[in-house]
């Protein structure tokens, strides 16, 4: 790769929340209060994600293993076939994310998935080679869309998402074909994520409770999958977004590191 690669290395708790219409109206009113929306506002966030032809990344991540694991190319905005993208390899161990990604473009991962192309060598291409050997044949899957506002705090390592309008497909699987798709939400919900490297302060937990919002298992790609599925199948039943099993419990947002 001739020009410098862009190269972040992250780790941090996730925690993700469906939230209703009444849920993300009140969130974000009291998030207000302590947070501010950062410099580029709402932006259109499209997540191309890559399996084998058996699925076998989406079907391990759906039974809820300890670890697990996913490849993905992300663009932020409108993309063409030589905007600057991010693929990035994301291993996940109960709540901690450990996140590799490098900036490169979709003509470069083309090339790259079909045996084509090297990275830079670096930590993060090596960890994309030895994930594309230990997963041969990977190809585009899903496609997710969302439209995203980020939070973020002074002097502080708390980042909170909110993810509206999530949508999926699994045609013109690339980011540069628009933002068609099918909802993968009931209308006005929302997926709140909540990302920090250390604890979640008192107030946070606070909303949360005040809020009736309590931590879930809602994985965007793996909704899309199953929604995919059951579209495929022609189900006698319909099967509703807000039917998909999610945890609930107490206060699981409140540890401390």
């Amino acid at each position: 790769m001739k020009k410098e690669a862009f190269i972040n290395v992250m780790k941090r708790y996730e925690l993700k929340f469906r939230l209703s219409k009444d849920q993300l109206a009140f969130f974000q009113n009291e998030i207000s209060k302590y947070m501010k929306i950062d410099q580029y506002g709402l932006t259109t966030v499209s997540s191309l994600y890559f399996d084998t032809p058996n699925f076998s990344l989406i079907n391990k991540s759906i039974e809820k293993p300890k670890f697990k694991e996913k490849i993905r190319l992300r663009s932020y905005g409108p993309s063409t076939k030589t905007s600057p993208v991010f693929l990035e390899i994301k291993r996940k161990l109960d709540d901690i994310v450990y996140k590799r990604r490098i900036r490169t473009t979709e003509k470069e991962v083309n090339k790259f998935l079909n045996g084509d192309y090297e990275f830079e060598k670096e930590q993060i291409s090596r960890e994309l080679k030895a994930f594309k050997e230990e997963h041969p044949y990977l190809e585009p899957k899903y496609l997710i869309i969302v439209d995203r506002v980020a939070y973020y705090q002074e002097n502080s390592d708390l980042r909170i998402t909110i993810d509206t309008n999530p949508k999926y497909r699994t045609y013109d699987l690339n980011l540069h074909s628009g933002t068609d798709g099918i909802p993968l939400l009931e209308e006005g919900g929302a997926i709140l994520e909540i990302k920090v490297q250390y604890s979640i302060p008192a107030w946070l937990s606070t909303i949360l409770a005040k809020g009736k919002i309590y931590k879930t298992s809602f994985s965007k790609v793996g909704t899309a999958h199953i929604l995919s599925h059951k579209k495929d199948a022609k189900a006698s039943k319909e099967i509703k977004v807000n039917q998909i099993p999610q945890v609930k419990g107490e206060l699981q947002y409140g540890f401390t590191i």
